[in-house]
């Protein structure tokens, strides 16, 4: 009998994991890396590029690079590329994603020395049914009869053995690459119950670094009359270092975002050279983090739950 894996398809980034001695373990990608960029690249000698390789080139090939399908998974209409073709073709969301899914079997079958043909999917907790579906049907692309759709915040609480414990109520936030959801949970007996749940489809630290985007581009236009946004290559330089600035703004007060020949004009090549402060970021997402705020509020309402 084939094992299952357990797969998290994210917004920005996907996981696998298989069951090992009943722990889950989570399965290291061909490159060395427990995480695999949910990115997808079409590369112009007809090869597809799945991960940390379809990420890396995206600067140089922006209009044959998907990233972020999750947020339209379920969308009938939507495709990729938004206009255009890609080599003759137009991609469903799930069949981008099935590209991610395909990776990460792979990875799997690598790691377990035999095939992998089962697998339990986990999705937002608001997501619908024909998000739910979406989402099979990409599984079922990938070559994986999926079992089961979990939810995701059940899924974290599994992970962290929970269910294992004394009856309680708790509270799972799972602000990710792009979506949001907060379910309250009940679980007693070893089962974990849904109680409510809330969210944000279009809401991730995507967004985030859409802010740090945004800026730099005001800037820049401020400094060189010159606007960014308008330049392909150079927003998709602008996407990536304004992910790494996010990431140090954690940790330090303040980070350097410098980007030299980020593009040209009549006197020669111009660089981009500034710094952002933590406070300068809370201040450009403030409403992002506010609009976490009613969907939480709206779940504790919802469950009929006090807090103290």
């Amino acid at each position: 009998m084939t094992r299952a894996v357990g797969i998290d398809l994210g917004t920005t980034n996907s996981v696998v994991c298989v069951l090992e001695g009943g722990e889950p373990t989570v399965i290291t990608n061909t490159e060395g890396t427990r995480t695999t960029p949910s990115v997808v690249a079409f590369a112009k000698n007809g090869e597809v590029l799945v991960g940390e390789v379809a990420k890396r080139q995206a600067v140089t090939n922006v209009e044959r690079t998907a990233r972020s399908v999750k947020r339209h998974m379920g969308e009938a209409q939507w495709r990729f590329p938004a206009t255009g073709e890609v080599d003759g073709k137009r991609y469903t969301a799930q069949e981008i994603s099935a590209r991610v899914l395909q990776k990460l079997k792979r990875d799997a079958e690598g790691y377990l020395g035999e095939d992998v043909t089962d697998a339990v999917v986990t999705v937002p907790a608001y997501f619908n049914d024909t998000q739910r579906t979406a989402t099979k049907e990409a599984g079922e692309i990938a070559g994986l009869k999926v079992l089961r759709i979990i939810n995701e915040p059940t899924a974290a609480a599994l992970a962290y053995g929970l269910d294992k414990e004394n009856d309680q109520t708790i509270l799972v936030f799972d602000l990710g690459g792009g979506t949001f959801d907060v379910s309250l949970l009940e679980i007693g007996e070893g089962v974990v119950e849904v109680k409510a749940t809330n969210g944000d489809t279009h809401l991730g630290g995507d967004d985030w670094d859409q802010r740090i985007v945004d800026h730099l581009v005001t800037r820049f236009k401020n400094g060189y009359g010159v606007d960014l946004a308008k330049d392909k290559m150079a927003l998709q330089r602008l996407r990536e270092t304004a992910e790494k600035a996010k990431i140090e703004l954690s940790a330090a007060s303040e980070t350097t975002i410098n980007l030299p020949y980020i593009t040209a004009s009549d006197e020669g090549p111009l660089h981009l050279d500034e710094k952002l402060t933590r406070a300068q970021f809370e201040q450009l997402t403030e409403d992002l983090l506010n609009r976490c705020k009613g969907p939480f509020h709206q779940a504790i309402k919802d469950a009929g739950i006090e807090v103290s």
